[in-house]
C-alpha cells in the first residue's frame, strides 16, 4: 500500500493516541498545575495537540511543578514548546490558506506558511512581554534576537517535510493532514538544539521554572517567562 492509501488509517491511529494525551494534559493542568500562568497552560495544550504523546512527555518531564530540577535542557524544551505553540498555529493557517483556498504551488505555499508561522510565533513572544511591562522597542528587539533562529530552524524543517510528504494532496485528503502532523513534530525536534544553544550562550533565558510560579503576580511572571537575556 502507498502512503496515500495508508494515510486515513495512520491519521485515525494518530487521533487515537493524541486525544487521550490531550485529555491527560488538560486534567493535569487543572488538578495539579493550575498555578502555571494561563499562557503556558495554552502552550502545553497546543503542544500536545500538535505532537500527541511526544508533547505530553515533554510537558511531563519539563513543564510540571514536580520536576526534580531545572537544567538547561528542560528550559530549552519549555522554550521550544512556547515557540512551537505559536508557529504551529501559524503553519496550520498558512498551509491551509495557501493549499486549501488559493491552490498555490510549492514555492508560494512555503513562503506564505513561513510568513504566518513567523508572525504567530513572534506575536506570542512580543505581546506578553509588552503586557508584562517591557517597552515595545525592547520587546521587539529581544524577540528578533532570541526567537528568530528557533523559528527559522523549526519552519525550514517543518515546511520541507510537509511539502515532501504531502505532494499534491489537497485539504480533502487524509495525507494532507497526516503530513502536517508529522512535519510539525519534526520542526519541534529540530528547534530544540537551537533553543538549548541559545540558552547556554545567554541569548535567551528560557521559560520560568514551573516550581517558581504561583497564582500571583502574573504580570511579573509574564515578563519573566518571556524576557530574554540582554547579552548575546
Amino acid at each position: 500500500m502507498t502512503l496515500t492509501e495508508l494515510s486515513p488509517w495512520l491519521l485515525g491511529a494518530w487521533a487515537v493516541v493524541m486525544l487521550p494525551s490531550l485529555a491527560l494534559v488538560l486534567h493535569d493542568l487543572r488538578r495539579h498545575n493550575s498555578h502555571l500562568m494561563p499562557l503556558m497552560q495554552v502552550v502545553w495544550a497546543l503542544t500536545v495537540f500538535y505532537s500527541g504523546p511526544l508533547g505530553l512527555l515533554i510537558y511531563w518531564r519539563t513543564g510540571r511543578k514536580s520536576i526534580p530540577d531545572d537544567g538547561d535542557w528542560r528550559r530549552a524544551f519549555r522554550s521550544v514548546a512556547h515557540c512551537y505553540s505559536g508557529c504551529g498555529m501559524g503553519e496550520i493557517v498558512g498551509v491551509t490558506l495557501a493549499v486549501g483556498l488559493l491552490a498555490l504551488g510549492n514555492a508560494w505555499t512555503a513562503a506564505i506558511t513561513f510568513a504566518f508561522a513567523y508572525l504567530f510565533g513572534f506575536a506570542l513572544t512580543v505581546g506578553p512581554e509588552i503586557q508584562g511591562g517591557t517597552a515595545p522597542r525592547t520587546a521587539v528587539m529581544d524577540a528578533l534576537k532570541a526567537e528568530t533562529p528557533s523559528i527559522v530552524m523549526m519552519e525550514l524543517v517543518a515546511i520541507s517535510v510537509d511539502l515532501l510528504l504531502a505532494g499534491d494532496a489537497g485539504m480533502g485528503d487524509a495525507l494532507f493532514w497526516l503530513s502536517l502532523v508529522v512535519s510539525l513534530t519534526c520542526g519541534l525536534l529540530a528547534a530544540w538544539p537551537v533553543n538549548y544553544w541559545l540558552i547556554r550562550r545567554g541569548v535567551k533565558e528560557g521559560m520560568m521554572d514551573p516550581r517558581m510560579t504561583d497564582h500571583h503576580g502574573h504580570g511579573h511572571d509574564a515578563h519573566e517567562q518571556h524576557g530574554q537575556a540582554a547579552q548575546g
